[in-house]
């Protein structure tokens, strides 16, 4: 007789062995394993049923019929170790069916997000069904028909599409959006410095062949001929996003800025602030309602006005610079302004509201890499129009071609004008030089790499575009989560100085395992290397 046998050892574990009953005598065939747990010792019988099972085991047949394998547990075992059972009483083979692994998941992932949206304090919507949206958002971005798959995959029982459609409808409905925005203003006025926003706007595209009221032709950062919306975004200096703006496809960017920053100054009652916008945002209705309500702006400055921004240093310097130089002048609120600063006059004007009431200060800075940078893109222009002018290019008219009637010649008077400024970049401030000195300046607009990031997170690691929904509510809310989805995946990579996408690699392969053996499941967690327990660790996550 042949049997599997448990025996509990010296150190507490449970030793399974494969032992024979031949000539009186027990002997011990094969010693299997140890097991500390229910689970490991029922996985050890089940390889020593195989083991019994193998030809090479030399197994009797009796010609019986197999019997079928109940569910069952080994039997109690005495607190004394022994080796072969009673004596004089063959020990009794207990038969157990082999482990079944019903299901595995990366739950660790969707714990982890789901952490990370409780630390910002969204917790605050009382939504599951949002959550669930949101943490599939930022794990793998898809349809909304395509959600319950993405959770499922998380081991997240998912909700109906019917009830994912209301969901969208209650986050407008319920204002969801502004209880996000405050809960993400708190935690970044919390932990850094809200003295400056950065502000910028993109274009999101639709599968759609109509235009409507919001989704309208316009000029489309991607080149593209499809309907569209204009989003604005607000971020900290950090990137952290603090309020989103949705405006029709044929808006101009200079007319979004106002309305997001108003909504922002409203909605948390602020009045101290610097906007940080590119050069797309210079107008003169922008930074003069800015100004009158005492907020402060660093935007770009169009590189074509420093000749009458530096028409001192030119008089007295001509076209050298030295590289990193920075010049701090004053530039015309009015574009039609002939006269700034006296060029008679060596020094450069500084630059204060009473003064200069018909000014901004602006703030010009040199770099010989740029310099290389901007006459390499010159030559390309210049080469280019040559191109044209001699019938080697299409007709179209570039940059440097000047036309008289029929003949078409290189201006040289342009070209000299912008070789002459090339390597300068400029700025326009309302901040004098006692509050804010000009490095400051140029460091604060270089931040609006950080709102430009976003931006590509959102088109890129969140697909925000193409967007398949077509009213504005909808559109709101597929932004709203975006929005939130943003924080998120921005506080994440705050946290590790890892990219999601590289976070998301880290952990999305640690699946857990749900098995059922001896007719009770058991869960089985993802086993961890050091590098993966300092990553949950460093994202907030004790697991």
């Amino acid at each position: 007789m042949v049997w599997v046998r448990g025996v509990r050892t010296a150190s507490g574990a449970t030793a399974v062995q494969i032992a024979e009953y031949v000539g009186g005598r027990r002997r011990i065939v094969r010693h299997v394993g140890s097991g500390h747990d229910d689970v490991a010792v029922n996985l050890l019988v089940s390889q020593a049923e195989r083991l019994l099972r193998d030809d090479r085991q030399g197994e009797l047949d009796l010609g019986l019929e197999s019997l079928a394998r109940p569910r069952g547990k080994l039997p109690v075992r005495s607190a004394e170790p022994v080796l072969f059972g009673v004596e004089g009483k063959a020990p009794e083979r207990v038969l157990t069916r082999q482990p079944v692994v019903r299901k595995t998941s990366s739950r660790l992932l969707f714990d982890v997000i789901g952490k990370v949206y409780d630390d910002l304090g969204f917790g605050i919507v009382d939504d599951q069904h949002f959550r669930d949206l949101v943490i599939a958002r930022v794990a793998e971005p898809t349809s909304l028909l395509d959600v319950d798959r993405v959770l499922a995959e998380m081991g997240r029982q998912t909700a109906s599409y019917r009830t994912r459609k209301r969901t969208l409808r209650r986050c407008v409905d319920g204002s969801y959006r502004d209880l996000l925005v405050r809960a993400a203003f708190t935690q970044a006025s919390t932990y850094g410095d809200m003295s400056l926003c950065l502000y910028d706007v993109t274009t999101l595209y639709f599968e759609a062949e109509k235009e409507d009221d919001l989704r309208k032709m316009g000029l489309s950062k991607e080149r593209r001929v499809d309907p569209q919306v204009v989003v604005g975004l607000l971020v900290d200096r950090q990137g952290f996003p603090l309020e989103i703006g949705l405006f029709e496809g044929n808006k101009a960017e200079t007319l979004t800025l106002l309305p997001v920053i108003e909504a922002f100054q409203a909605r948390h009652n602020i009045e101290g602030l610097v906007v940080v916008g590119d050069a797309g945002m210079l107008s003169r209705t922008n930074l003069t309602a800015l100004d009158d309500a005492g907020l402060g702006f660093i935007v770009g400055s169009r590189q074509t006005t420093a000749p009458l921004d530096l028409v001192s240093h030119f008089r007295w310097h001509g076209t050298y610079f030295d590289d990193g130089q920075i010049i701090d002048t004053v530039t015309p609120k009015h574009r039609n302004t002939t006269q700034v600063n006296d060029p008679m006059f060596r020094a450069e004007p500084v630059w204060n509201p009473e003064q200069y009431p018909n000014q901004w200060r602006a703030v010009w800075a040199y770099s010989r890499k740029r310099f290389v940078r901007d006459n390499k893109t010159l030559n390309h222009q210049e080469n280019r129009a040559l191109d044209v002018i001699e019938g080697r290019k299409p007709a179209r008219k570039p940059r440097f071609v000047k036309t008289s009637g029929a003949t078409s010649t290189i201006d040289d008077t342009l070209v000299k004008r912008a070789r002459a400024v090339a390597g300068l970049k400029g700025y326009v401030t309302n901040i004098p030089a006692s509050l804010m000195p000009a490095s400051e300046v140029i460091s604060s607009y270089h931040a609006l790499w950080q709102v430009e990031q976003s931006f590509r997170m959102s088109k890129t690691d969140l697909q925000a575009r193409p967007m398949f929904v077509r009213t504005r509510d909808s559109i709101e809310a597929h932004l709203t989560i975006v929005f939130t989805a943003l924080a998120i995946a921005r506080t994440m990579q705050q946290r590790t100085g890892l990219s999601i996408r590289r976070i998301l690699r880290e952990l999305r392969p640690l699946r857990s395992a749900t098995i059922e053996l001896g007719g009770t499941l058991h869960h089985i967690p993802p086993e961890l290397t050091e590098k993966t327990t300092t990553l949950l660790q460093t994202l907030g996550h004790r697991h």
